[in-house]
């Protein structure tokens, strides 16, 4: 699993009828140190997370896996809200 941020919403008019209803989210990868890296990506919500949320999500074949269609085109999936993040500092 990785962490995000949500950063917007994206609105389409037409989906792949396994995406009808679920919301569409913008979401910035970030490390453990909450530094954003890479690129924004779309992913599926289905746990209801909201801007400036800290989520987790998945990819691949395993971001499908949250919606009730097995066989669908999903890339990313929001499966997560995280509330606190707890590092060892070895500093």
């Amino acid at each position: 699993m990785k962490l995000g941020r949500v950063t917007g919403r994206v609105v389409c008019t037409k989906k792949v009828s396994s995406f009808e209803g679920i919301k569409l989210l913008l979401v910035q990868p970030v490390d453990e140190h909450l530094v954003p890296y890479g690129e924004p990506l779309v992913a599926f919500d289905t746990i209801r997370s909201g801007l400036n949320d800290l989520i987790y999500y998945e990819t691949s074949k395993e971001a499908g896996r949250v919606l009730e269609t097995l066989m669908n085109p999903c890339d990313a999936a929001i499966v997560g809200i995280v509330d606190d993040i707890f590092t060892e500092d070895k500093g």
